[in-house]
């Protein structure tokens, strides 16, 4: 359905190296890079993020959030990890979420402009 989303932030350093360690662990990787835009993905990119003097306010009320697709369970766990090494905040420690389905094992992060962000994988262990 999706060919690509935009983001802004407001310091693309600080950001790059969030997603560079969030992201790597599920197979994306930094595609494009220029001194005030990055691009996500695997193949092609699908994660474009543009700095900006004012970026969308953020509300955790509004139920927006990314949710990237996972290899493994394992995979989860070190977007988890990544992200809160790197200037994330937890937002759902990696686990099984039931009332989402029987294998739907996932991690819950906010990036550091307040992006929230999961990191899905619904194969049995």
């Amino acid at each position: 359905m999706f060919n690509h989303i935009s983001i802004g932030v407001r310091d693309i350093g600080r950001t790059k190296k969030f997603y560079d360690a969030a992201l790597k662990p599920l197979g994306f990787k930094c595609l494009s890079e220029g001194a005030d835009s990055l691009g996500y993905g695997a193949a092609e990119v699908a994660l474009w993020i543009g700095q900006v003097a004012k970026p969308a306010p953020i509300d955790e009320k509004a139920n927006l959030h990314f949710c990237f697709d996972a290899g493994s369970r394992k995979a989860v766990d070190a977007f988890h990890d990544g992200a809160m090494k790197s200037g994330g905040k937890d937002n759902g420690k990696p686990g099984l979420r039931k009332d989402y389905g029987d294998n739907y094992y996932a991690a819950f992060v906010i990036d550091p402009d307040g992006y929230r962000l999961e990191a899905y994988c619904g194969q049995a262990k």
